[in-house]
């Protein structure tokens, strides 16, 4: 009985379009990509080629060696005040990250310029400094992983 509920539960899910994640196929042509950036320490690149190494694209240093060319334009993160107080002190930040990319192989446009803002917004409070600081660099990792996730995906479906 046990078995039978467990076999129609997954029928169900699948049923209902879920899905679990697993990699996304990219186009053979970046099986030997190379990474085109300013910034080689950002949180978007590193988590960038943590996934695109984790697909088995094999990622090299040189762009003569390459099949295809992720090229990063823009790699910006930052912070704005969203409000302040009666005091005019802070009391809520939005973090957002913002990145411009394409993909190429030689003289081909793979994936033309496509621009990606992704925001959070937290609550600030003078005396939690420290926390508020760890909360903001949480913030920052998560957009990151998801703009990762979006450039992936949108590869992935051309």
């Amino acid at each position: 009985m046990f078995r039978a509920t467990l076999i129609l539960f997954a029928a169900s899910l699948t049923a209902c379009g879920l899905h679990l994640q697993g990699r996304l196929e990219l186009p053979a042509v970046m099986q030997q990509t190379y990474i085109q950036t300013d910034d080689t320490h950002s949180v978007f690149y590193l988590k960038l080629r943590r996934e695109l190494l984790a697909s088995g694209i094999n990622l090299v240093d040189e762009e003569d060696r390459a099949t295809a060319t992720l090229v990063i334009y823009l790699d910006d993160t930052d912070q704005r005040v969203l409000s302040v107080s009666a005091r005019n002190v802070p009391t809520e930040y939005e973090v957002y990250y913002s990145i411009r990319y394409s993909v190429l192989s030689g003289e081909d446009i793979l994936l033309d310029v496509q621009d990606l803002t992704l925001t959070r917004d937290y609550t600030y409070d003078a005396t939690l400094v420290l926390g508020k600081e760890k909360e903001e660099q949480l913030l920052r990792d998560a957009i990151a992983k998801d703009l990762v996730r979006i450039v992936l995906e949108q590869i992935s479906a051309h």
